[in-house]
């Protein structure tokens, strides 16, 4: 009976092993083509036993998501059978470290550029020759085919290999048909010209698009190089990955900092604009928390590890950043799918456009209306839409993660621009969450010092952030030895005896409890009543501070067009109302639990238009359901904050509220980029099909109207970086 218990038990282990989700990340290296990656993406999809592919074009890599484990091994093959036949020249390796190849991948990526520079070169020379110099005829063809095949060659060559595997509708088969169509119909001038240009052009956008992507890595290379590990009185220069928890290691003036830890010998000013996107520099001293990816400016550190370079902050916000652009926005997923249909939809127009005309017009003739169906198939390709828009998006986020906000995706970027309700908790979302001490009012011949000293040492052995500001606000040492018979009421406060007497501080309650008459007090903060001896001393009131760019946030957002914005907070009604009412906020709703919050929401929810956004914010460690149920939720991370990176669909690194106002604007940026690119692209591109049809068109316009607007759409994507 046991053994069929223990049998029955691996047995439902092994069931919920196959049932979980295991997540693959590989390097798609040499992929150049964004039309090709749709196709992987699309069949990697339709494989039984994945769950999800995503390839991301800009960081050239697929992300597969698997939920059968036990056909793991087959279906990544499966995959990597598709990116071959799809694109036999790139190569799928499964990310370990995709950092540390980037400086191999670049020097390949850069002979072969120099390769296909020399080759293209001479094929042109050959071409200007043979236009500028009388030759026979045989002579000139033999030329122009030669320079033709020297410049064009390969894409031939591709275009039959991809009609072999069933992959027809792309740009290697568009240019092929159209140039060796033209020398069908003895145009071979235009036929090699054609396709010298449309590879100088496609040479050009691989080099822009390849800058493009490491302009936006570079944003975002925080990435320490080594750690000075100390063993012994030797200093050993070590991989980040390689230290374990409780090291020791030496960070030099201008170093960065390889992993999180506190610093246990040295001062410092350091420079966390990596991290936070804020310029001012902030000091650093024994006993500090210290991050990784933070630059040492001048003193020398000696630091203890606490976290382990894969449990970093650091590498939790590059893992979260470079695998942005596999959520993707609504706008890529149409663009991908409207160029599936667009192409073929175009060729077939072509081919009606070569065959009917000729029929129907009188005059018409074949050849004539052939070289426009040709130049009509070189202007169709949609590559500068498939290009441009993910390099857009991802732009954004990259120029979003230099300002110290982490957007998830380009779907969370898109979304953005449709804020239409702003919900914010209350403490460490629009105050800072630190009380302080506001106001001493003393009785019975009481000093102010004296009342902060008494008070401090009733709350000596508590943590509670009210015990703690009263301590800071008294400024000195506690001898404990002075205090005795140390008592907390629960919901009351505390009893204790310092030096001889007997001291009760806490809320009204407690002194009800003591008979103790006290002041009625109406205020906006926490209010400590203290007694001495059975005699009321009088009260101290403890209060959160507004954030310095609170107010400056609410008024932007107002600006930006935000129809309504709201706070929910479970403190009191009286502290509740003053915030709101000095932020200029709305609505307020004040004394809720958790789940009376996530209520709220709900019905906020419903005030929002069709396209309407709601947005919650909040930091991300006590308002995790809230976060989960609006449309985008925006977590007040602060540098470190662990559970507000994993909570939150963006991530305020600087807990300033003035960043969703600036995280608005970049996605307003980026999606006013965007729209360029298709209007661009597409209004460029219908203008010339209907030039080209009408014959007020030739090829040399068509190959503009390919890799021209593409090369034109890319450079216009990388504006999204920039933060103006």
């Amino acid at each position: 009976m046991e053994r069929n218990k223990v049998v029955m038990g691996a047995i439902v282990i092994m069931e919920k092993a196959l049932e979980e989700n295991i997540k693959k990340v590989f390097i798609l290296e040499g992929l150049g083509c964004a039309n090709c990656a749709a196709k992987i993406e699309r069949e990697s999809n339709n494989i039984d036993g994945v769950k999800s592919a995503v390839v991301d074009f800009v960081a050239t890599k697929l992300i597969l998501e698997i939920n059968n484990l036990a056909k793991q091994d087959m279906i990544i093959e499966k995959v990597k059978g598709i990116v071959k036949r799809i694109e036999p020249d790139v190569k799928v390796i499964e990310n370990q470290s995709k950092i540390a190849s980037n400086n191999a991948h670049d020097h390949v990526h850069c002979e072969s550029n120099k390769a296909d520079l020399i080759r293209i070169a001479i094929g042109a020379a050959i071409f200007g020759i043979a236009i500028t110099i009388q030759f026979s005829r045989s002579i000139e063809l033999s030329l122009f085919l030669i320079s033709y095949l020297l410049v064009g060659g390969e894409v031939v060559l591709r275009a039959a290999k991809n009609i072999g595997r069933g992959q027809v509708f792309d740009e290697n088969f568009l240019m092929s048909i159209a140039t060796i169509g033209a020398f069908t119909i003895g145009q071979y001038p235009e036929g090699v010209a054609v396709m010298v240009f449309y590879q100088i052009g496609e040479l050009f956008q691989g080099i822009a698009v390849n800058r493009s992507r490491k302009s936006i890595t570079a944003l975002m290379d925080i990435r320490p190089d080594f750690a000075n590990l100390k063993i012994g009185d030797e200093l050993k220069k070590v991989s980040p990955e390689e230290v374990s928890i409780g090291s020791i290691i030496v960070v030099k003036p201008g170093e960065k900092v390889p992993l999180d830890g506190k610093v246990i010998e040295g001062f410092s000013m350091v420079d966390t604009s990596a991290l936070t996107g804020e310029s001012i520099p902030r000091e650093v001293e024994i006993g500090d928390s210290i991050l990784g990816g933070v630059i040492n400016k001048n003193g020398l550190l000696t630091i203890e590890v606490e976290k382990e370079f894969g449990d970093s902050t650091i590498a939790k916000i590059l893992d979260l950043v470079q695998n942005a652009s596999s959520k993707k926005a609504a706008t890529e997923n149409f663009i991908t799918k409207f160029a599936r249909y667009y192409t073929p939809f175009v060729v077939f127009s072509a081919i009606l456009l070569a065959v009917i005309p000729p029929i129907v017009i009188e005059g018409a003739t074949f050849s004539q209306w052939l070289y426009r169906a040709l130049a009509f198939l070189v202007v169709s390709c949609p590559c500068a839409l498939v290009i441009s828009i993910p390099l857009g998006f991802f732009g954004g986020i990259g120029g979003a993660s230099k300002n110290g906000i982490l957007v998830k995706g380009g779907n969370y970027l898109e979304a953005l621009n449709n804020a239409e309700i702003i919900v914010f908790d209350k403490t460490g979302t629009l105050t800072k969450g630190v009380f302080k001490v506001m106001e001493v009012n003393t009785q019975n011949n009481m000093t102010k010092d004296e009342l902060i000293t008494y008070a401090a040492y009733a709350e000596s052995y508590s943590n509670h952030p009210i015990a703690t500001s009263i301590l800071k606000a008294h400024g000195q040492a506690i001898d404990k030895a002075s205090v005795e018979n140390y008592e907390e009421i629960s919901g009351h406060g505390v009893k204790v005896i310092v030096k001889g007497r007997e001291v009760l501080a806490g809320n009204y309650k407690l002194m009800d409890k003591a008979n103790i008459a006290y002041d009625q007090v109406e205020s906006i903060g926490t209010v400590v009543h203290v007694a001495i001896d059975n005699e009321y001393a009088g009260y101290i009131v403890i209060a959160d501070e507004i954030k310095d760019d609170a107010v400056k946030a609410m008024q932007a957002l107002k600006s930006m067009g935000v129809k309504k914005i709201v706070m929910l907070t479970g403190d009191n009604k009286t502290v509740g109302t003053k915030v709101a009412k000095e932020l200029g906020i709305d609505e307020v709703y004040t004394e809720l639990l958790p789940d009376q919050k996530v209520e709220k929401v709900e019905v906020l929810d419903k005030e929002k238009s069709a396209k309407g956004k709601l947005i919650f914010v909040g930091d991300g460690i006590n308002d995790a359901p809230v976060l989960a149920r609006a449309d985008i939720g925006i977590a007040m991370g602060g540098v470190g904050s662990d559970a507000a990176i994993e909570a939150a669909d963006v991530v305020i690194m600087t807990d300033e509220p003035s960043k969703i106002a600036t995280a608005i604007k970049i996605a307003k940026k980026t999606r006013r980029i965007v729209m360029q690119n298709i209007v661009f692209a597409l209004g460029i591109k219908a203008v010339l099909l209907v030039f080209i049809a009408s014959g007020l068109g030739t090829m040399w316009e068509a190959v503009f109207g390919d890799v021209g607007v593409a090369l034109l759409a890319v450079l216009n994507s990388m504006r999204a970086m920039k933060n103006d």
